[in-house]
């Protein structure tokens, strides 16, 4: 029965240039000597290390444990020492460190004691809890948890789906893995799909890799369905190869699950087999190398190893000007190849002047419409490009910017020439850290308002307990019958006569002290020390003496 296929708006069809990398079969990369494996390598909480600098470690032991709901294991890729729990440079754009930990590999790759785990019998949260400790993620680029998207859903999902469609120019990392190790993918594809228990499962590849569809169709039974999707970029987004293969259009702020729909893939579906069959965590991956290299191909890579280790296998050009992460579409340039592959790197790209040469100056935007025409999001880029560049950040919103999926469309086919991507991801980014400051903002808010609130909750508790207290006294006295009229008790009149003395004590002080360096005084300064003398002496007899009666 053949597969109905739909199609989606928008997309663009650059040179694939997958030929180069895809005439070798996967080869191993020979061990570094030194590892430095990220513990936040996934969307969701940084890992917490549970290793120290001196420990020995084994292959597949975990070294970071998932920290809060949405995040996912670390574990150590070969068996050696750790060097240092330290900060190094990421594989990101800004260049930023992360916590990595460092290490010292042995050689001898010892794994640590494993045993296929019985599924089968295995509770749902037990299971999910097992590839979270397995370190599973997404592999197609977002790295999100796994066991997050195989939780079941409130409404029922009826149909899982493989992405083998992997339409980005030079990457071929999931077509070597389809052609040479298909039957792992369908084992993987049959758990996740009994895990939420689906009533059917495609598996969408691009028509131009015949020899990757010829081998899923003979590894596949009848519950899973294999359909060839045609060529067009980017038709590997999710909410585009659902579009393809389903005919749903998954709306903004709607998720696929809201539909009975989940996308994996298919590097993922190998890696879920992989943990349940062998209790192997992800570890490694297939990282294509191309470009401008002498020798193209794709490896099967530890995670940890400096992308140097890997470049050199590839033998880049002398004429390499720079290295990406990524495909020319939506890869980036790295600060550094010494930063570590993880396990969202599927491609490192050779660049050279010839290659991948640099854009033409930016011109300004002519209102074409050209953007809008080819994006798959169905967007309207030159409207989001203007509210980006006046800082109408309200606006972008409004116009839907986070259904942005940053293909780069848009850029391409833009005859401006203007980088659509880059402000797109400045805006976003712009919005996050205002979102940020005003959470910080609300929060100071609260706490500030939470301290008023306790103080006058202390002060109206503290007058409500001395009013409780006079109370009482009051109380005391009337039933002791004080303040009645009653004659004070012989320890109030000792304490009345103490008190009197004193105070006369304290006026016979005062009137003995006599004020100094008044001697020999000018007889101007003189007199008028003797009228100040004259007023005080009148005032303090009006204060003594009673008025006279009027």
């Amino acid at each position: 029965m053949l597969q109905k296929l739909f199609t989606f708006h928008g997309g663009v069809k650059p040179d694939s240039r997958k030929d180069a990398s895809t005439c070798r079969p996967i080869r191993p990369l020979a061990m570094p000597a030194e590892l430095v494996v990220p513990l936040h390598q996934s969307i969701g909480g940084t890992p917490r290390p549970l290793v120290r600098v001196g420990d020995r470690v084994l292959k597949g032991e975990r070294i970071g444990a998932a920290e809060g709901p949405v995040s996912a294991a670390v574990h150590a890729p070969t068996s050696g020492t750790v060097k240092a729990v330290e900060e190094r440079t990421m594989p990101h754009p800004s260049g930023l460190p992360a916590s990595c930990v460092v290490i010292e590999t042995d050689g001898e790759d010892r794994w640590i004691e494993r045993e296929p785990v019985p599924w089968k019998s295995m509770k749902g949260d037990e299971l999910r809890d097992f590839l979270r400790d397995a370190g599973i993620v997404g592999l197609g680029g977002a790295t999100f948890p796994s066991h997050i998207k195989l939780r079941p859903a409130t409404a029922p999902t009826h149909t899982l789906v493989l992405n083998g469609a992997e339409c980005e120019p030079f990457i071929t990392c999931d077509d070597m893995l389809m052609r040479e190790r298909a039957d792992e993918i369908v084992r993987g594809a049959g758990i996740m799909a009994r895990m939420l228990a689906v009533e059917r499962v495609l598996i969408g590849i691009e028509d131009n890799k015949p020899e990757a569809i010829a081998a899923m169709r003979a590894a596949v039974d009848g519950d899973i369905q294999v359909v060839a999707i045609p060529t067009l970029y980017p038709a590997g987004g999710e909410k585009q190869l659902l579009r393809v293969l389903t005919g749903v259009e998954v709306a903004a702020g709607r998720r696929p699950l809201d539909f009975g729909l989940q996308c994996f893939n298919v590097g993922t579906a190998y890696r879920v087999a992989r943990a349940i069959d062998h209790a192997e965590p992800l570890i490694s991956r297939i990282v294509t190398v191309a470009g401008n290299v002498e020798e193209p191909g794709n490896f099967e890579v530890l995670v940890g190893t400096p992308i140097d280790e890997l470049l050199k296998a590839g033998r880049p050009r002398a004429d390499t000007d720079r290295v990406l992460m990524g495909g020319p579409m939506m890869g980036f340039a790295l600060p550094t190849t010494a930063a570590p592959v993880v396990k969202a790197t599927n491609c490192v790209l050779a660049g050279s002047p010839s290659l991948l040469p640099p854009p033409p100056p930016e011109m300004a935007c002519i209102r074409c419409g050209t953007c809008a025409d080819h994006c798959p999001a169905d967007l309207q880029p030159f409207e989001l490009y203007w509210f980006g560049r006046s800082h109408n950040f309200g606006k972008a919103q409004e116009y839907h910017l986070f259904d942005c999926i940053e293909c780069g469309c848009c850029s391409y086919v833009c005859p401006s020439h203007i980088p659509l991507v880059d402000y797109f991801r400045f805006t976003k980014s712009e919005i996050w850290a205002r979102e940020r400051e005003r959470a910080a903002a609300d929060i100071a808010r609260e706490r500030f308002e939470a301290r008023n609130d306790r103080q006058e909750r202390e002060k109206r508790e503290k007058a409500e307990r001395l009013a409780a207290k006079a109370d009482a006294t009051r109380k005391k006295l009337a039933e002791t019958g004080a303040g009645d009229g009653a004659p004070p008790s012989p320890a109030e009149e000792a304490k009345k006569a103490l008190i009197a003395a004193a105070l006369e004590r304290a006026k016979q002080q005062k009137s003995s002290v006599k004020a100094r360096n008044t001697e020999n005084l000018p007889a101007d300064k003189q007199a008028e020390i003797d009228e100040i003398e004259a007023r005080r002496a009148r005032s303090e007899r009006r204060t003594v003496e009673p008025p006279e009666p009027s």
